[in-house]
């Protein structure tokens, strides 16, 4: 990974090409999909069986959304480059592979 929305163009470890494949919003909407059903049900059993301030259920919640979606993201953005890697599915620019 070089970073949360590109990736690398070859693997720092065995020099494998790379810059063909693209994630593109894939990695973003299987985040917001786990994200959104780990944190929804979560946010309602919280709410009903604690009742707590909603300043402070807002202030836990969001800070807990933001940073599972920043752990998640690159993950399952090297997720996708790995499938796409095993199916050999070249992206745009390699048609002849």
């Amino acid at each position: 990974m070089k970073g949360y929305l590109t990736v690398r163009d070859e693997c720092p470890v065995c020099g494998e090409d790379l810059s063909h494949h693209r994630a593109d919003d894939g990695p973003a909407y299987l985040t917001i999909l786990i994200v959104g059903h780990l944190m929804a049900p979560l946010l309602g059993w919280v709410f009903v069986a604690f009742r707590p301030d909603p300043l402070v259920l807002v202030a836990i919640f969001a800070t807990g959304t933001v940073a599972l979606s920043l752990y998640l993201l690159p993950r399952l953005k090297g997720m996708i480059v790995a499938f796409q890697w095993a199916k050999r599915m070249h992206g745009f620019g390699n048609e002849d592979a």
